[in-house]
């Protein structure tokens, strides 16, 4: 490669990969590679190019395809004549055995990093007596010249040993951003404009088709030039047949201008979805860098494609072609941010909000460099350096002099140091991040720097202060979390596709799955909810419970799975035939397992990867805030819950009290000690019972029109239902004060206040108390809970230390990418062989 570049040849010379492609391949066989299904991006082309060499060294090719890229193309380059197999299938090495034989071409696919010993002298080529046999488990095979070998994995990130890596060519034909933004325009297109990309199909088949044609009669030419003898020019038949290879080259060129100009009038109409695609390629990688965070965030190409082409289908119809194509931008982020979100634990979820805004300005150039290392990766650490203003830490002056020494923010130590009054009301506010800043920083200030003086003066404010930016630039619908709904999930999913629930502690999914299978009238007493607890000796039975549910349509729940780790390859296996074959149609199977203790940095793979990417994921974690904890609280009622007494404005009324009472006790914990003395389960079967007994009080024969029994009420909540999960007797008391506090006669008089700022609302319907709680619900304050506003300083911090750490880990640092050059997934492959403004 150095003498192809010396040699000045016009190819980049930073890309070893496009040189093998100019060595090795030309256009009419990419013509043919694409025919075959070979995604027509730069990166798979190399790639090819690489395939077909590796061969020619008897290096076998190890294929990287966790996007199912490759192996299409593969097969409809090979046909009928290549064997599929797996090493987990029976008697795989026999059938390998008589392909060696045959000069039979395998390829082996869904290979694990923990290789099957006996296939590795075929891999490493260990030839005996001189070449003409090879060993293959015990046995000495004959072998044939040619024979080839394709190894594949749908790891997206595996870690072969130095043997595997050193012996084969691994070729990762992982989806690039370019590639993809060219498939999902194709996929846009054919959904908006279906007449413009038949044309560019036709037209690409039909450019290939040329190319062929040209090298097939280039080459016809050439032979009967290399085969004639004597006079050429006295040779009539020679001359006529060269005459007619001309006239059909020219046509064949002249239809070939022709399709070019015509496809570029189309490419040009089809680039106005352009932002489209673009928008879904990054929000696909963005959702990609989450398994940085916890193993069990893998999310399948095909997962995202299928929200990528809802959200098309359900985006409302308009005339101007820009106004939709915003649309669908829209649209199509927040079906993607909504569906991923289902599966994050509380805390992910900003940091994947956070993450996606980040992604997308920094695309549009709108995010400073400087501002943006100092925010996620720069290290604030403890300071000696003694603070010349009074109100200020050592700390937080040592962290404004580090940012005042970024060109944007110069003179901001200054400024402090001269007018601390005017910064003092900033720093005290409780709500910093809704205070503007002082004197001329409010307008020479973006809402980014913002967030970096926030970072300084108040660290504990940074988590709201970030979910306030996001809101800003996305939107309030990437901020508001809701509790899932399974209703919601299960009209997404159809029969082969499984729910898995990331388990929290002390929250069990079971009784949520048994209340929604009871409304659709799937119960264990139909025989039609089938139960199986994975531990010792119940696989077998898992199994058969799938078998019965898949054929029947039952609901079948597999708890715990993680603790059957060695048969979970088997589960894997088993769901890939079900998705092949025909199931029930009411089938449904939900899976739950625990997630690895340690989130950040964990690599182990505690369940296999395509389990996870075959799963629709739910978390069934308690929200984070107020908010959304009485939005859950409420998710457990409906309007015929609110309808169903005969006291009906009373019920209502003590019924959304309860809510409250349940989410302030319920979010308490987040205080830590200064919440409760211990962490106590306080869960949604509290919530409910209590629900009952309140309904059963008030609709009894005496409780119809007797006096609300408000002690009965406080004694059953405080002292049996929530009250029996509390052992300490300054948590009882406080217990009993909320409850004075919300269930008394003045309660059910409008606008009492249940907190400083929100109030009692009147009697409304369902969905009527869901928008008062997001019209008049304050921001979240420790005064919610009758706590100071000091009390959440201290979780607080620890709240936006780790969303900033998360973020550190996913947002790529200036720094190191100047020192650490990135490479294609082809030019890794090849060199390791040996020889603000509100964005939609």
């Amino acid at each position: 490669m150095q003498r192809v570049r010396q040699g000045n040849l016009p190819i980049g010379a930073d890309s070893p990969a496009s040189v093998l492609s100019l060595l090795l391949e030309d256009e009419t066989v990419v013509g043919r590679w694409k025919n075959a299904g070979l995604p027509g991006d730069r990166a798979s082309i190399e790639n090819a190019a690489l395939f077909t060499s590796c061969f020619l060294l008897w290096r076998w090719p190890m294929i990287v395809d966790p996007q199912i890229r490759a192996v299409p193309w593969i097969r409809n380059t090979y046909g009928e004549k290549l064997l599929v197999v797996r090493t987990d299938q029976k008697g795989y090495l026999d059938l390998i055995e008589e392909a060696v034989i045959a000069g039979q071409p395998v390829l082996v696919e869904n290979l694990s990093e923990n290789i099957d010993p006996l296939l590795c002298p075929l891999i490493f080529c260990n030839f005996v007596k001189k070449g003409k046999a090879i060993k293959l488990g015990t046995k000495e095979v004959p072998f044939h010249p040619d024979f080839q070998l394709i190894l594949h994995t749908k790891l997206s990130n595996p870690r072969f040993g130095p043997e595997i890596q050193a012996q084969t060519t691994i070729i990762n034909f992982s989806v690039t951003t370019e590639g993809l933004a060219d498939q999902l325009l194709a996929e846009v297109v054919s959904k908006e404009r279906p007449d413009l990309e038949e044309s560019k199909d036709r037209l690409t088949k039909e450019q290939n088709e040329f190319a062929i044609t040209l090298k097939r009669l280039e080459e016809s030419l050439l032979s009967r030039l290399s085969e004639a003898e004597g006079n050429l020019v006295g040779d009539v038949t020679l001359v006529e047949s060269l005459e007619s290879t001309k006239v059909m080259a020219a046509e064949v060129q002249k239809k070939s201008v022709e399709s070019h100009k015509t496809e570029t009038e189309i490419n040009v109409a089809r680039e106005i979805y352009r932002d489209v695609a673009d928008r879904a390629a990054l929000v696909y990688f963005v959702v990609q860098d989450l398994s940085t965070l916890s193993p069990m965030y893998l999310f399948s190409l095909k997962a995202v494609k299928e929200v990528f082409h809802k959200a098309i289908d359900r985006c409302p119809p308009t005339d101007n072609v820009g106004e939709r194509v915003k649309l669908l931008v829209e649209n199509i982020t927040l079906a993607v941010f909504r569906y991923v979100s289902r599966g994050l634990f509380e805390s992910h979820k900003t940091v994947l909000a956070a993450h996606l805004t980040f992604q997308i300005l920094r695309l549009r150039n709108m995010i400073p460099g400087d501002a943006s290392e100092f925010l996620l990766h720069q290290t604030l650490e403890d300071s000696t350096l003694e603070s010349p203003v009074e109100f200020m830490s050592a700390n937080a002056w040592a962290a404004i002099r580090a940012l005042s020494s970024l060109d944007e923010f110069q003179g901001l130590d200054r400024d402090l140091e001269a007018t601390p009054k005017r910064w003092r009301k900033f720093l005290d506010s409780e709500f910093p991040e809704k205070e503007a800043l002082p004197q001329e920083w409010k307008n020479r200030a973006t809402a980014f720097h913002k967030l970096c003086i926030i970072r300084c003066l108040r660290p504990d404010r940074i988590v709201y202060a970030i979910r306030d930016y996001v809101a800003e630039i996305l939107g309030p619908a990437f901020v508001n979390s809701r509790s899932n709904d399974l209703d919601d999930i299960l009209g997404e999913c159809g029969s082969k596709t499984p729910i898995l629930f990331i388990l929290s502690p002390g929250v069990d999914p079971l009784h949520d799955l048994e209340a929604c299978g009871e409304k659709r009238g799937f119960t264990s007493a139909h025989g039609n909810f089938q139960n199986v607890s994975l531990g010792q000796g119940q696989e077998s039975i898992a199994e058969q419970t799938m078998d019965n549910g898949a054929a029947q349509g039952h609901w079948v729940v597999l708890q715990n799975i993680h603790l059957a780790k060695g048969w979970l390859h088997r589960l894997e296996k088993k769901l890939e035939e079900m998705n092949n074959t025909e199931v029930h149609q009411e089938y449904r199977l939900f899976l739950s397992a625990n997630p690895p203790e340690e989130a950040i940095g964990e690599e182990s793979r505690l369940i296999p990867p395509g389990l996870l990417e075959s799963c629709l994921k739910v978390t069934n974690e308690p929200p984070k805030g107020m908010q959304a904890n009485l939005h859950k609280a409420l998710d457990n009622f409906s309007q015929e819950t609110f309808d169903s007494s005969a006291r009906e404005g009373e019920f209502k009324s003590l019924l959304f009290t309860l809510c409250y009472f349940h989410a302030v006790l319920t979010e308490r914990k987040k205080f830590g000690s200064q919440g409760w003395n211990f962490p106590y389960p306080f869960n949604d079967s509290d919530l409910l019972i209590s629900a009952n007994v309140l309904h059963n009080h008030l609709d009894s024969e005496g409780g119809r029109s007797a006096v609300i029994p408000w002690e009965d009420l406080r004694f059953l909540f405080g002292e049996i239902m929530y009250g029996g999960h509390i052992t300490d007797d300054k948590d009882r008391k406080v217990c009993t004060a909320y409850l004075h506090r919300f269930f008394n006669s003045e309660q059910l008089e409008a606008d009492y206040p249940l907190c400083p700022g929100f109030g009692m609302p009147a009697v409304l319907d369902y969905e009527g108390y869901h928008r008062y709680v997001d019209e008049n619900l304050p921001s979240e304050s420790p005064s919610m809970y009758g706590l100071h506003s000091n009390a959440e300083i201290g979780c607080l911090t620890d709240a936006s230390n780790a969303l900033l750490r998360a973020l550190h880990l996913l947002e790529p640092s200036v720094v190191d990418s100047s020192e650490s050059p990135l490479f294609s997934p082809v030019e890794v492959s090849v060199a390791a062989a040996p020889n603000e403004e509100k964005v939609a």
